[in-house]
């Protein structure tokens, strides 16, 4: 691997980046619009204030800094929760004490190769860690794979069993688990279960359902390296995500390439991007690193 990507996800049409600047980003998120902190977001705005002024809601952070909760200042009255929708899945958006709204459209960037991957097998076996809301879980389902999808947090997995009812995959063979990873993946290899595709997307700091603590720097190359002994004979491809750190997009493609090597295939990193919608300008939303048997992410087609 001696070059890194920049991957944007294809056009949504119920999520827009409207702007960015000053710290903060202008989304629509279906029919409303939010504010959220940006710490990416230097630069100055591009959009006058007043469209700044009519989001419905802003995001203000609480006196623990960036990653603490904050408080959603509704400038009009929202509901609980709405729907939003991207090819065959539909889903709930929601406003969460930590900014999140269930959805982070830069994953779709990733997944025209996901859908490429899946179908190129009979309900290909793929396992999801640190799920969330389960989107990307949920997109390979549609797709005729089996899933399983792991997370720590009971309220996330909920979430995501909603997504599924929401997008009509009730059918679909997908297991939900409420767990550690780093005990699940262990689990799993002594068990001798194997998965065709891994995909995750390990937070920088967490908690497992027993208090087990997560630190990415820590204990993410352990994890890599026990999770690819989980592909089977005939493995898809591996990707990873990661957002809020200090690592660098080189420093987990060379981590995932080092975890598979003498397996062949091809390994290729760099940063998810969110392109505003004005001006094209990119804003840096995530890193990610991924290893694959057919054409990497960024040579594989959208749609």
């Amino acid at each position: 691997m001696r070059e890194l990507h920049l991957l944007a996800p294809p056009p949504w049409s119920d999520y827009d980046l409207l702007d960015t600047g000053d710290g903060a980003k202008l989304e629509r998120f279906g029919p409303y619009t939010l504010v959220r902190p940006e710490s990416q977001a230097l630069w100055p705005r591009g959009l006058p204030e007043r469209e700044w002024q009519r989001a419905d809601a802003v995001f203000e952070k609480s006196r623990g800094g960036d990653e603490g909760p904050g408080v959603w200042r509704q400038r009009r009255p929202l509901p609980d929760q709405w729907q939003m929708r991207y090819d065959r899945l539909r889903f709930w958006v929601r406003l969460t004490p930590f900014r999140h709204t269930g959805v982070f459209p830069e994953h779709s960037a990733h997944w025209a190769w996901l859908r490429e991957r899946v179908a190129s097998r009979s309900e290909a076996r793929v396992l999801v860690l640190f799920g969330y809301t389960g989107l990307s879980g949920l997109y390979a389902a549609a797709y005729g794979a089996r899933v399983t999808h792991v997370d720590a947090s009971r309220p996330a997995v909920l979430w995501a069993q909603q997504n599924q009812q929401l997008s009509e995959l009730g059918e679909r063979p997908i297991r939900w688990l409420i767990d550690d990873v780093g005990k699940f993946v262990a689990r799993e290899f002594r068990r001798g279960h194997r998965y065709d595709l891994i995909m995750m997307d390990p937070p920088v700091f967490g908690r497992g359902p027993k208090g087990e603590i997560w630190r990415l720097h820590e204990h993410l190359p352990a994890l890599v390296a026990q999770a690819v002994d989980l592909l089977s004979d005939a493995p898809l491809g591996v990707i990873i995500s990661a957002y809020a750190t200090s690592m660098s997009a080189l420093t987990l493609g060379n981590l995932l390439d080092a975890a598979l090597a003498g397996r062949g295939g091809t390994t290729s990193a760099g940063e998810l991007v969110l392109p505003e919608r004005h001006r094209q300008r990119l804003l840096p939303a995530a890193l990610y690193a991924c290893w694959s048997t057919g054409a990497p992410p960024h040579l594989t087609s959208g749609g």
